[in-house]
């Protein structure tokens, strides 16, 4: 397709939402060469220990455990600074750019109003956590869950398999219901429950249209429709008419146009009014054309602070403890399938920050390293199994293959003699041995994985990839991008904008070339086969019910917090309080 008939060069915008930061990417139409970025970390970050008092006031108080909540207006905050400086980096006029796209963590969820203002900037709730962004890893729906799960299983639900027997804490309806049921005023006050990948493109083009990506795997939206309103009040009479009321939207297909860009978007991003806008996407699922692995049995693992692995497939298969499948969720014509990890990345971070001792940092700086690439250097010189450790990387929960975010970490094997470098390399291997079960699952339900690419901020380090590699033994190849998922919604954007029929030509032609290529070491392979045989076991005697011990310690942790919780000085919480409900959900 000619991409440039009026003989200019012409350019889209994709914009990835991440946990932690914002990143605009400036794309060249015609081959994919990206040209220009900018970041912009979140001035708020991740809330999870109480609400920031420059938006909130300073009243909301402490918030209960498992909440991870983020402020809609650094995200806002993304377009007006991360796309303009992505255009000043890339030189050019910014009047070539036709299209722009988004892609956003999921499920992140806004309760907004009907204009869509997020409720926390609505008079009278600025102080209350629920009238927050909930982010994907908001795990304190966890009970409503284990609800929504049992109902489902003892009416045989049939949408039920499509996420491999269980929905997640981290979904809209969980995360709905805890909502509801702890602060039925905010519900009430709510006009609608968005997706943040759906609201951010409300906020560009003025238009709310619900990505089929996301109400296909967090909305429970199969086979065009939600689940029952009898489903629904079997759970709570209250949330009867959630789906109507608060969720039901119009669809709009991945690659399609939401609409185009407002004057208000234009002034913030720099861009022409009128562009382009794509329908909202995640940003796994909108890698994989970035990863040019747009066919069935390629799995594209997005390693980031958690791990999303997508794949399509030509045929539909029911997969235990998968994230979902649905019809056309990565390219049209083909079922994409979804598994995940909830803590990759986060755990390698929080070793490093609370676990090493400060004469680590001290040599890595004195080495010109990080102290990631200084452990990981220690670490390398290792036989596998020479540390005597095994890890379960549950520290944020399991979210595949046993969907159970109650679920905790742990190392087993630690001594005297054990090192943070030991330490480290069980952590890297743990979440490697919790790919390899993700594989073996797809595998073992008829949906064989052909290749493995790997994108994201992880594939930067190479003992990781080979440990990968030499884990699941699949040949590892690592996408040529260092932005993957913003790549990928700018190849969106060109197929929004009319530049390209459809994504797999658009994927074809802009998609990165592949970066290295991690082999498997075939005595690598066989030694971290009996150390896998020792994780399965980990693995299912904590997380298959013979030992509840990490729920039972859960419950001791909300109960003790809770007991700490302020109390407000004018007398008891009242019912519904938006502070300390959910203590021990």
């Amino acid at each position: 397709m000619d991409v440039t008939a009026d003989g200019s060069e012409k350019y889209v915008i994709g914009v990835d939402f991440g946990t932690l930061s914002g990143r605009a990417v400036v794309v060249r139409v015609r081959d994919g060469k990206e040209l220009g970025s900018g970041v912009l970390d979140y001035p708020h970050a991740v809330v999870t220990e109480a609400l920031p008092e420059d938006v909130a006031g300073d009243g909301a108080g402490r918030l209960p455990g498992e909440w991870a909540l983020q402020v809609p207006d650094d995200y806002r905050e993304v377009l007006r600074r991360a796309v303009p400086a992505a255009v000043a980096e890339a030189g050019i006029d910014p009047a070539a750019v036709v299209g722009i796209a988004t892609d956003f963590t999921a499920c992140t969820m806004v309760p907004v109003k009907a204009d869509g203002t997020p409720l926390n900037e609505v008079s009278g709730f600025a102080g209350r956590p629920h009238a927050y962004v909930k982010l994907w890893r908001h795990h304190a729906a966890q009970g409503q869950a284990d609800r929504i799960n049992k109902l489902a299983a003892e009416r045989g639900e049939d949408w039920l398999p499509r996420y491999g027997g269980l929905i997640s804490s981290e979904w809209e309806f969980a995360k709905g219901l805890q909502l509801l049921e702890e602060d039925p005023e905010a519900y009430a006050a709510m006009d609608h429950w968005v997706e943040a990948a759906d609201w951010i493109v409300w906020q560009l083009c003025g238009n709310y249209v619900r990505n089929a990506c996301t109400a296909g795997y967090k909305g429970i939206y199969q086979d065009g429709r939600y689940p029952s309103e009898d489903f629904l009040a079997a759970l709570n009479p209250a949330f009867k008419d959630f789906v109507s009321s608060k969720l039901a939207h119009t669809i709009g297909r991945l690659g399609d146009a939401a609409g185009y860009l407002t004057a208000e978007a234009a002034a913030w991003t720099g861009l022409p009014e009128g562009i382009a806008v794509a329908v909202g996407n995640v940003d796994a699922h909108v890698t994989a054309p970035a990863a040019r692995a747009v066919e069935p049995g390629q799995l594209v693992a997005i390693m980031g602070t958690s791990t999303c692995h997508v794949m399509n497939g030509a045929e539909l298969h029911e997969v235990p403890g998968m994230c979902g499948v649905v019809d056309g969720g990565i390219v049209d014509g083909l079922w994409g399938y979804e598994a995940g990890q909830s803590g990759v990345g986060d755990i390698f971070g929080w070793f490093t920050k609370h676990g090493v001792p400060p004469e680590y940092h001290q040599a890595a700086g004195a080495a010109g390293l990080g102290i990631h690439e200084y452990l990981t250097s220690l670490a390398s010189r290792q036989a596998i199994g020479e540390h005597g450790l095994i890890a379960l990387d549950w520290h944020s929960g399991n979210r595949s293959v046993l969907v159970d975010h109650e679920l905790s970490g742990l190392v087993v094997g630690q001594t005297l003699a054990t090192r943070p470098e030991d330490t480290y390399r069980a952590l890297l291997e743990a979440t490697a041995f919790g790919t390899r079960t993700i594989v073996d699952a797809f595998r073992d339900s008829g949906v064989p994985v052909k290749e493995f690419i790997v994108a994201g901020g992880l594939l930067k380090n190479p003992l990781l990839m080979q440990i990968y590699a030499d884990v699941t033994g699949l040949q590892l190849s690592t996408i040529g991008s260092t932005q993957g998922p913003a790549l990928g919604s700018a190849i969106h954007a060109a197929v929004a904008a009319g530049r390209y029929p459809d994504i797999r030509a658009a994927a074809a032609a802009m998609g990165a070339e592949p970066g290295a290529v991690y082999t498997p070491i075939p005595e690598n392979v066989a030694a971290y086969e009996e150390l896998f045989r020792e994780y399965r076991t980990l693995h299912d005697y904590f997380g298959r019910g013979s030992n509840d011990v990490m729920h039972r310690l859960k419950a001791i942790q909300r109960k003790a917090r809770k007991a700490q919780l302020p109390v407000p000085a004018e007398g008891p919480i009242p019912a519904g309080d938006p502070v300390l409900a959910g203590a021990g959900a």
